[in-house]
């Protein structure tokens, strides 16, 4: 007979906001579900008991017009917040909606709205409800992807959203080391009820597939602790390489890395690297001269083994980078705009090779 989890008393739950006190406000997106309510009902309680200054709450719902009962959703959400003491906005996601990667778009644009609503108020911090399970379940899915060590270390307690020209607004989660069951109870507690999203339990995607087969896992002792605790510790792993990352820049390339590149990095120095940190360094300078933005991990690792494989020249392009070994340097620059076809013919006939251009 397992034990009822308890709800969270005053202090454990003020104690997850410690550290957001003196910020001018907070924006807090509530979905109307367990969690997002649960963060809602103990924010409010935790600025009312702030003695000194406190930060302005500011709840946003966004309606994602994905389900006949999401304005019904939004309008019990705005009753609650009322109740506490909290203004409320709900904003919609206009527009078509894509037939495939659907929760991945409706995520995309959901933070979209929620840094606009932060914007439009002054606040840079935007509160989240993500829980220890979700934390699980990240693990879980990038495991499942083949992720590396960054996407094994799963959320962040805080992380920057770019918010273009007008600044950075930074996602926090204050609820990542709270056990779902644990907020449920807490809303038992206070008499506040919660809506429930069927998508969560929609077998068409991952996530909720996931979900299904982590009571099994828990039973064999890879519960949601155990793989959020996997998390905290290629966290701490991944500090630790980018420290050498950091490290191994500076020696090699200190002085190259200036606009748009070149960067050249003695060759037989780079290979010298441990693998993890070599590949890292490649990828940002890549990402540093091309135009295509970060590298997938799966490309970048075929370059790096060819590389390592190549004893004296090999010339890539990746991302919007040409990469070179030749003479003992490997040089990461912008690789040249795409020719049209007059334009290869002319080079060839110019004697210059454009199959790796």
């Amino acid at each position: 007979m397992t034990t009822a989890e308890p709800a969270l008393r005053d202090a454990e739950a003020n104690a997850l906001f410690h550290g957001l006190e003196n910020l001018p406000g907070l924006v807090l997106a509530v979905s109307g579900g367990s969690d997002s309510t649960a963060l809602l009902v103990m924010a409010a309680r935790w600025a009312k008991q702030l003695k000194k200054r406190r930060p302005k709450l500011l709840a946003v719902t966004i309606d994602h017009g994905l389900r006949p009962e999401s304005a019904r959703e939004a309008a019990t959400v705005k009753r609650l917040a009322r109740r506490l003491g909290v203004p409320h906005r709900t904003l919609a996601w206009r527009g078509s909606k894509p037939k495939t990667g659907l929760q991945e778009t409706a995520r995309l644009a959901r933070y979209a709205l929620l840094a606009q609503a932060a914007l439009r108020e002054g606040y840079e911090h935007v509160l989240t409800a993500h829980t220890l399970d979700d934390q699980a379940e990240t693990v879980l899915f990038r495991l499942a992807r083949g992720s590396g060590v960054t996407g094994l270390a799963g959320m962040a307690y805080a992380s920057p959203l770019p918010a273009g020209r007008q600044g950075t607004i930074f996602v926090v989660r204050p609820l990542l080391h709270v056990a779902k069951s644990r907020l449920v109870a807490t809303l038992k507690a206070a008499r506040v009820t919660h809506s429930e999203d069927p998508s969560n339990r929609d077998p068409r995607f991952a996530r909720a597939r996931l979900r299904t087969v982590m009571p099994a896992l828990a039973r064999e002792g890879l519960d949601a602790r155990c793989l959020a605790r996997l998390a905290a510790r290629m966290r701490r792993a991944e500090a630790t390489i980018e420290f050498a990352v950091v490290a191994a820049r500076a020696a090699l390339a200190p002085d190259t890395w200036r606009e748009r590149g070149p960067i050249v990095f003695e060759a037989e120095r780079f290979s010298d690297l441990p693998a993890e940190v070599g590949m890292r360094l490649l990828g940002r300078a890549i990402a540093h001269t091309g135009d295509e933005g970060p590298v997938e991990l799966g490309k970048l690792e075929l370059l790096y083994q060819a590389l390592r494989q190549s004893r004296s020249r090999l010339r890539r392009t990746l991302a919007g980078a040409s990469i070179t070994l030749a003479g003992g340097r490997l040089v990461v620059e912008r690789a040249p705009a795409r020719r049209t076809a007059p334009a290869t013919a002319a080079l060839r006939n110019s004697g210059i090779d454009s199959e790796n251009t």
